[in-house]
């Protein structure tokens, strides 16, 4: 096997120096144009026959000047969209450490299951007795949802994990309006992610923050301190975002109740847990799961995704429609039409069918594999990961809390004892030339200049290894006060933006260069 190296800046290399190649390309790394640049509107790639001449339909709105659109040839159009696809980083090409994102391998066998006729290609308005087999489905993978979370209820229909917390705090605010105690307040702590604010505002509650205590969890005693009749609940992240378990969990579920509020959990983090802790047994009324963290759904690119909601008792009465109930051996639809008094509470629909079939079947598949052995297998590795990466950095950087235990799903780090001047965004560059895609920055905001890291359970230990060392050797450059660093990156597609001026000045609209004189 041939060896071949690359020195780690051009600019030094011993023989030849730089040099700039004519087209802009660097070997195999493309400098890729626009379609703009590559096309033109004086041709095209397709032979189109005239129109026929016909009466315009558009009322006076039709236009007089031609569009513009630019033409590709189909070569050139495969061409260029191949070249981008190639500069793409995503989990079939390496270790993907976000944190709190769970980016984890999905399993191919969950994608030919997804795509099977009768799941992949059956449409919503089909009549109930052609879709007994995906109502079937759907219905069992609730079962196992409830199974998992110790819950009695489940609404399989919200389409995302922000989806399902607004599903969970409709049906709070649904259950203390039958009560007629309509509050006001949402107490969120500083450690949850942060669509969980956000969705309390949706919802029209007014938001107050919890503090988080020295060893990163929630401050039990102030959250009992502010508990009072305006309260209508908390909404709480755990494992929480510092990658830590809220130890404290049903202690808060006892002070809440005892208030008279209730208990929403954001459960995109079930990945750490799943087949450990049941969270209905720690007394939460709802929480998402999020399909395409746990179960095997790809993950990124906006979507698809999954947040069905699992309910306590207190709040089944009052979760969504539609949902499939069985009956003997058939699956049904119950709708605003059938739900009849057994489930007349329903604060409505989220959606206008029935949820994400193809995340569904995927998520189905998964458990159905793996078992539930295996499920417990699954967070007990991503754990067990998560630690290892810990405990293999803390030398180097800090982690503050790495003294109060072991961590859950992540491992978080701070930018403490770097070189003046030098920050977290300069270690994530770095780490782009050193062929990873960073870890999640400046998130949690408990932790200054935090990195996020979390490795799943479907990472070897040796690509742990290659990251850690990755890693250690950009930190130290970062402690050293190494001036390149802030040149990085150095290999990628691109240079490091102006990311101030992109986001402040940002140029979204490409226009035709103006010929100088």
């Amino acid at each position: 096997m041939n060896r071949e190296g690359r020195v780690t800046r051009p600019e030094t290399a011993e023989m030849g120096g730089t040099f700039e190649t004519f087209t802009g390309n660097r070997a195999l790394m493309l400098e890729e144009a626009l379609l703009f640049e590559i096309g033109g509107t004086d041709r095209t790639g397709v032979d189109i026959a005239e129109a026929p001449q016909v009466a315009s339909r558009l009322g006076g709105l039709e236009r007089d000047q031609p569009i513009g659109l630019y033409g590709l040839s189909e070569p050139e159009a495969v061409r260029h969209y191949t070249r981008l696809s190639r500069q793409n980083y995503g989990i079939d090409l390496g270790f993907f450490p976000l944190g709190s994102c769970t980016m984890k391998h999905n399993p191919r066998l969950n994608e030919r299951m997804a795509r099977l006729p009768g799941f992949a290609d059956i449409h919503p308005l089909q009549p109930v007795e052609t879709v007994q087999g995906a109502f079937a489905l759907i219905h069992e993978l609730g079962e196992w949802l409830k199974t998992l979370t110790g819950m009695p209820a489940v609404a399989m229909s919200p389409k995302a994990g922000a989806h399902g917390e607004l599903c969970g705090l409709l049906a709070i605010r649904s259950a203390l309006e039958a009560r007629g105690d309509a509050r006001k307040v949402v107490l969120v702590p500083e450690s949850a992610h942060g669509t969980n604010p956000a969705t309390a505002a949706f919802c029209g509650y007014a938001v107050e923050n919890i503090p988080a205590d020295a060893a990163g969890r929630v401050d039990l005693q102030a959250l009992k301190d502010r508990l009072g009749p305006d309260v209508a609940g908390v909404m709480i992240t755990n494992p929480n975002t510092c990658g830590l378990f809220e130890r404290d969990m049903a202690a808060i579920s006892e002070a809440v109740h005892a208030a008279g509020g209730l208990v929403y959990c954001d459960g995109a983090n079930f990945n750490a847990i799943v087949g450990r802790v049941r969270p209905g047994d720690l007394g939460i009324d709802a929480m998402h799961i999020n399909l395409h963290k746990t179960f095997s759904t790809p993950h990124g690119g906006g979507g698809p995704g999954s947040g069905p909601v699992v309910f306590s008792a207190a709040l089944a009465p009052f979760a969504p429609l539609p949902f499939v109930e069985k009956e003997g051996d058939t699956y049904r639809l119950v709708e605003e039409e059938t739900a009849g008094e057994h489930h007349a509470g329903t604060f409505g629909r989220m959606v206008a069918f029935h949820g994400q079939m193809g995340m569904f079947s995927r998520a189905l598949a998964y458990i159905l594999s793996h078992g539930a052995d295996g499920l417990r297998q699954v967070s007990e590795d991503a754990v067990l990961n998560a630690n290892y990466i810990l405990r293999a950095l803390e030398d180097v950087l800090e982690a503050p809390f790495a003294g109060t235990g072991p961590c859950m799903h992540e491992a978080l780090f701070s930018d403490n004892g770097f070189a003046e001047g030098f920050t977290t965004l300069d270690v994530a560059k770095g780490l782009i030339d050193e062929g990873f895609h960073p870890m999640t920055m400046y998130f949690p905001l408990v932790v200054h200049g935090a990195m996020l890291i979390e490795p799943t359970e479907t990472e070897s230990r040796a690509a742990i290894d290659q990251f850690v060392g990755a890693l250690r050797s950009v930190a130290e450059r970062a402690k050293a006060g190494d001036l390149v660093l802030k040149a990085a990156p150095v290999f990628a597609p691109r240079r490091r933006l102006d990311e101030t001026g992109a986001a402040r000045k940002p140029v979204l609209v490409w226009r035709e260069p103006v010929a100088e004189d």
